[in-house]
């Protein structure tokens, strides 16, 4: 059995990031961490602003399940290179293999509508408006990562498609 594997997913709100994150989770029986669950569960437990505590929860329970051999599929915007940094150090500490997923809609009017039109999965998290995602800190990408595009295309379209480039990714290296 090879090493496990970490699945890095990043992507502005809507994008269609979650859905492709809990697909390929299911396709590959990965363990699945949303920061969004995460952060709001703090919020409802704890009763305090969150910040950056959900990223590093979130990076100790990966760690717990790549250690054990478990691949995981974080799901989170990921908009800056420091988490995208620490995401990658949380698999390699492991002795664990990482793929970054950078999940766009490069159909801008595609993109509003989903935001505006989307509700939230997880109970009691406020979903941000289009101006919120448009504002958003998001930094360009500068390590090697897949890239899908999920502007005009299915769920299952866009499924198939990031699990024939994670084959391809898997081949090169």
């Amino acid at each position: 059995m090879g090493a496990a594997t970490l699945y890095i997913f990043s992507g502005l709100p809507g994008s269609g990031k979650s859905t492709l994150a809990q697909g390929l989770s299911t396709e590959f029986n990965c363990a699945y961490l949303r920061i969004d669950t995460i952060e709001q569960a703090m919020r409802d437990l704890c009763n305090f602003k969150v910040e950056g505590e959900g990223y590093r929860l979130a990076y100790r329970i990966a760690s717990d399940n790549l250690k054990c051999g478990v691949s995981v599929v974080s799901d989170s915007c990921n908009p800056i290179e420091l988490t995208r940094t620490e995401w990658q150090k949380v698999a390699i500490s492991a002795g664990a293999r990482f793929i970054n997923i950078e999940v766009i809609c490069s159909d801008k009017a595609e993109h509003k509508k989903r935001v505006e039109k989307r509700t939230s999965t997880v109970a009691g998290l406020k979903l941000p408006k289009w101006e919120q995602v448009e504002q958003r800190e998001y930094h360009a990408w500068k390590a090697n990562r897949i890239v899908v595009d999920t502007a005009g295309k299915t769920e299952k379209t866009s499924i198939q498609e990031l699990i024939s480039s994670i084959s391809k990714w898997n081949k090169q290296i």
